[in-house]
């Protein structure tokens, strides 16, 4: 059957194929050589002069032809264990030594166990300072809250420890005095102004505001914009701007602490401050005339009321001082009446260049201005006839 197969392998395939494919049905029956004893090549059993194939893992000695009865040396497989060996504190060069791990498999365990105590000390023991708080999260979900110092927990990822500043205020600035931001808000008389105001919060309960709150800075500030809009929306465009500031800012940190108290968000909003509250710009100019003219008309009021009250103290005095002399009258009529008439003529005639005389036997008129004005003239007179 063999040869049959041959037969037919000769005809179909050249001499080097045939060849090829008999070498490696020899290696196949021995790889190291040991044919078919009593082929056409030799089979003798002393091992002298066979001529199989040889050992593949033995690297050839190209100048010497007879390779195959000389004593073979280390293979390739051997030297690579021999080097094997060398690094890991194996034989000597011969390559006759065991293969000894000890050194190096305790120098790995305590590398190994440094690392885990590194691992431990670092995922384990947690600094709080002072002005934070830490959410423990144990495989992910919420295990408890600690306070400040030197907190443990178990090593990560088991148990994980995030930290909040609690007593932080911190600032979100909507809207912008810049014209390029602009943030329109209308108000109750069907007026647009335009809002830049500052959110001042801080946080409650870091429980809830981490785990409540996907986007914290995104859910404040749709929360301020909805409050600041509804409460704008009560107030007519001169309150907006002018006097009822204070009042809006009341009411939108109301309507906000409401609204993230609702969601429970774990915040608490500290203030509101509005730092800019002017219409629009395409109408600006005019705006600023029309702002004008009412402080003038304001200014205008304070002045009649100031005058107003003026007047009042002093009616209130000349009353105050009537009834006392009232109450001197009732004790003696006819000094008071006398008293009276005399300081009233006094006012009266204080301001006239005339004098009136009432005494019997005396002229009613004096000319006392022009009898003193010659009495001033005579001495002139004289001075001038004397030169």
């Amino acid at each position: 059957m063999s040869n049959e197969s041959d037969g037919r392998m000769a005809g179909r395939f050249p001499m080097g194929m045939r060849r090829f494919f008999h070498q490696i049905s020899q290696m196949a029956n021995s790889p190291w050589g040991n044919g078919p004893k009593g082929g056409k090549d030799g089979g003798k059993d002393d091992g002298g002069d066979r001529n199989g194939p040889r050992n593949p893992w033995v690297t050839p000695d190209p100048a010497d032809p007879a390779r195959g009865r000389k004593p073979r040396g280390p293979s390739a497989l051997d030297e690579l264990l021999r080097k094997g060996r060398g690094s890991f504190g194996g034989g000597g060069a011969d390559g006759g030594g065991g293969f000894n791990l000890g050194d190096s498999a305790k120098v790995w365990k305590w590398g190994i166990g440094a690392l885990v105590v590194v691992w431990f000390v670092f995922s384990s023991f947690h600094i709080v300072p002072p002005e934070k708080e830490g959410v423990v999260t144990r495989l992910g979900s919420y295990s408890r809250t600690v306070g400040p110092g030197v907190k443990f927990t178990w090593p990560a990822p088991i148990e994980r420890i995030r930290t909040e500043d609690v007593r932080a205020i911190r600032t979100m600035q909507i809207g912008s005095p810049n014209a390029t931001d602009e943030n329109f808000v209308l108000t109750r008389d069907q007026s647009i102004v335009d809002l830049a105001y500052e959110v001042r919060w801080s946080i409650r309960d870091p429980e809830l505001y981490i785990f409540q709150l996907a986007d914290p800075d995104g859910t404040l500030r749709e929360v301020a914009e909805s409050a600041m809009r509804a409460t704008v929306a009560n107030f007519d465009l001169v309150q907006a701007i002018g006097p009822g500031r204070v009042e809006i800012e009341r009411q939108v940190q109301q309507r906000m602490q409401e609204l993230l108290d609702q969601y429970r968000a774990g915040v608490t909003i500290q203030g509101i401050a509005i730092r800019q509250a002017d219409p629009p710009s395409q109408v600006d100019e005019a705006f600023k005339e029309v702002t004008a003219a009412r402080q003038k008309r304001e200014s205008d009021i304070n002045l009649a009321r100031a005058y107003e009250q003026q007047v009042l103290e002093r009616a209130r005095g000349d009353t105050a001082a009537f009834d006392k002399i009232y109450e001197q009258y009732k004790l003696a009529p006819g000094v008071t009446r006398k008293r009276l008439y005399y300081e009233t003529m006094e006012g009266v005639l204080s301001n006239i260049d005339k004098t009136i005389v009432e005494a019997r036997g005396v002229t009613p008129y004096l000319p006392l201005n022009e009898v003193q004005r010659r009495a001033n003239a005579a001495p002139d007179a004289a001075a001038k006839g004397g030169q």
